[in-house]
């Protein structure tokens, strides 16, 4: 269906997929008994109440579809709902920009990683047609387009998937805090146990392979040599991975460790290789405490997240 044919009011969700994902996207709304009326570039237009997806950046939960005839009705339209609105440029980009610039500017500044995530109410809006706007006053993410953004370490660092931790924990709304006990599975070389370091944290890195020699130097950061999945749990607050693992080993290491009663934390990536394992993915959900989203700075992969507080 044509965007045009969309009658007015059908529209009562929409999914933003990450960049090249649309196909994991759509296959969890199919599962999840969500037709797609269109996509509009990387949005799904739903006619069903939205659901909470795991491969959505953002859920546009309250969608309103607002014909216009003018800039100036456009963007009067949205400030009468609300102050902030963030843009999704898809198409008709000079007439949005317009828009845009009639509307309160929304300040998305870079988050100084460890900060709590913005709490002032954020909206969503893109142009559909030239003359009609799909907004939504609330939406799943506090960030514009699902995207957060932080001051970078350019220099500390072997890599950039210190980011993927950041975000993870940005998004938990805690982080490790000095004194306490992690150990980091897969660390090599060391991107989340510089990043965990950092905090103040005793970090354990367990690697087969060598942390970059910034980070093994590190006061608070120790490296045993070795395979995780041959390590026995014990008590420590937060059990970090990274690893490169198929989906339903990485599950079995991780219900071990829950079932053991020694961890407080858990904090770990779901990678896919080939076809997206909507099973496996569905199987760490369902653990008791546990929880499961696709980050900005996550690849073809998800990231789980568990507390035994719940």
């Amino acid at each position: 269906m044509s965007l045009a044919d969309i009658p007015v009011g059908a529209i009562k969700a929409a999914y933003l997929a990450p960049e090249g994902l649309e196909i994991a996207l759509a296959e969890e709304l199919q599962r999840a008994g969500r037709s797609v009326l269109a996509w509009h570039g990387p949005l799904a237009l739903s006619p069903e109440p939205p659901f909470a997806s795991v491969w959505a950046l953002d859920i546009w939960d309250a969608p309103r579809d607002m014909p216009f005839v003018s800039i100036k009705q456009a963007a009067a339209g949205l400030r009468a709902i609300q102050r902030n609105w963030s843009h999704l440029p898809i198409d008709f980009h000079r007439r949005s920009a317009l828009i845009a610039e009639n509307l309160p500017p929304v300040k998305a500044r870079p988050l100084v990683f460890p900060e709590p995530m913005p709490t002032a109410p954020l909206g969503a809006w893109t142009l559909l047609t030239p003359e009609r706007m799909l907004a939504s006053a609330t939406k799943s993410s506090p960030f514009v387009n699902g995207a957060p953004r932080f001051v970078e370490d350019r220099v500390g660092p072997p890599s950039r998937a210190y980011l993927k931790l950041w975000e993870a924990c940005t998004r938990l709304g805690v982080w490790p805090q000095p004194g306490e006990i992690c150990l980091d599975l897969g660390a090599s070389p060391g991107g989340w146990t510089w990043a965990i370091a950092q905090l103040g944290a005793t970090v354990t890195a367990i690697d087969k392979a060598p942390l970059a020699p910034n980070v093994a130097a590190m006061p608070n950061v120790t490296l045993r040599q070795g395979s995780a999945f041959a390590l026995e749990p014990e008590p420590v607050d937060w059990l970090f991975s990274d690893i490169i693992a198929y989906p339903d080993r990485l599950l079995t290491l991780v219900q071990n460790w829950i079932g053991s009663g020694l961890v407080g934390r858990v904090v770990c990536t779901i990678k896919f290789q080939g076809e997206t394992d909507h099973d496996a993915a569905n199987a760490f959900a369902a653990l008791d405490g546990g929880r499961v989203m696709h980050l900005f700075h996550n690849k073809h992969e998800l990231t789980f997240f568990w507390s035994r507080e719940g």
